[in-house]
């Protein structure tokens, strides 16, 4: 056996079972190394192209979500584990505004040279949000970059999908859980304060609603979005796509402990749901099954698309969210160009 053959038989012997057999390189023996982070989180690894078996009947709903750091996290915030995890779940949620079965994940990764001793870690992040949703990573790729960049496709099947265009006149708006946490965990860690705990955790470990929105997708659901922008900014996009006016009444949002409503009501990176409903759901029975609060705040009426908020009775002005090319982007969802990447040995806390 010569050198060549051997370092092939070290390569297959490496490469776990149910995957294609990898060649040499320090770029597959990254990936093989994922690999053993994803364990059964993975399937089918190796080959240009995956296959994904299809339920009957069913459409194919795909999404892509891209996790970049100084713009969606700082490194100095969260582990590796933490942001892969987020960044699948990011992505997943879209899938839950769609009311769809997860089927499959892609993950790119762009890194530079000192996350390279990481990445399994954030792979394995990546992992764990796959197998919360039931479902696995299929494929993906690796390449070098300035800064981290996690890109996460998510397949999904669904026989009828949730869109943000289904709205009508009369319909109820719903939302899911309690709002205002991830951006007081920002706000904290922007001021140089360890966010309280739970605070932090609904930032690191945010849950795609995948459950909850095929349960109101069978409950009347018109229409369907995460809220990762902000709760009023992501309304304005269903009011546009569903050509309605939306009525919001500030004081019947769900708020987490101590966040003031207006700062919930621009909180992005929440990923619960906003959903429309063509008749009354029932919010007991939806809190008994999932755990979570669903929350009617408001009303779909006729009228030029827009968002019309109240508080106290009183109109609000206009609420903003996060906009990746405002000039100058609020505190929210991302952190904002102007924060800029942080750049240190990502072995360090």
């Amino acid at each position: 056996m010569n050198d060549d053959e051997r370092r092939a038989a070290t390569h297959r012997r490496a490469t776990p079972a149910g995957h294609f057999e990898l060649g040499p390189g320090a770029e597959f023996d990254l990936v093989r190394a994922f690999l053993a982070e994803l364990s059964a989180g993975a399937s089918g690894i190796g080959s240009d192209c995956a296959a994904v078996t299809m339920p009957p009947n069913a459409k194919l709903v795909l999404s892509t979500d891209t996790s970049v750091e100084g713009v969606h996290f700082r490194r100095s915030w969260l582990t590796p584990a933490e942001i892969g995890y987020r960044a699948a779940a990011a992505a997943l949620s879209d899938l839950a505004a769609a009311a769809a079965t997860p089927v499959a994940i892609l993950l790119a990764i762009s890194a530079p040279p000192e996350w390279v001793a990481s990445l399994p870690a954030v792979v394995g992040g990546v992992g764990a949000a796959a197998r919360e949703a039931g479902t696995v990573v299929v494929g993906g790729d690796t390449t070098t970059g300035p800064v981290l960049a996690l890109t996460v496709t998510v397949a999904g099947a669904s026989e009828r999908p949730l869109d943000r265009a289904g709205a009508r006149p009369g319909d109820r708006v719903y939302v899911t859980g309690r709002f205002g946490a991830p951006g007081a965990a920002i706000r904290a860690w922007t001021q140089g304060v360890e966010p309280e705990a739970t605070t932090r955790e609904r930032f690191a470990h945010p849950v795609a609603r995948l459950r909850e929105s095929r349960w109101l997708a069978a409950h009347a659901a018109t229409a369907a979005i995460d809220v990762s922008d902000g709760l009023v900014a992501d309304l304005r996009h269903l009011a546009a796509a569903s050509r309605v006016h939306l009525s919001v009444d500030l004081d019947r949002l769900p708020l987490w402990p101590g966040v003031m409503v207006l700062d919930a009501a621009a909180s992005g990176e929440e990923y619960e749901l906003a959903v429309t409903a063509a008749s009354p759901v029932d919010t007991v029975a939806f809190e008994r099954e999932f755990g979570v609060p669903l929350t009617h705040i408001g009303d779909v009426l006729a009228g030029s698309p827009a968002v019309e908020v109240t508080s106290g009775g009183a109109r609000i002005a206009a609420i903003q969210g996060y906009d990746h090319f405002s000039a100058s982007p609020p505190l929210g969802s991302e952190l904002g160009s102007e924060l800029g990447p942080e750049r240190r040995d990502p072995g360090s806390r």
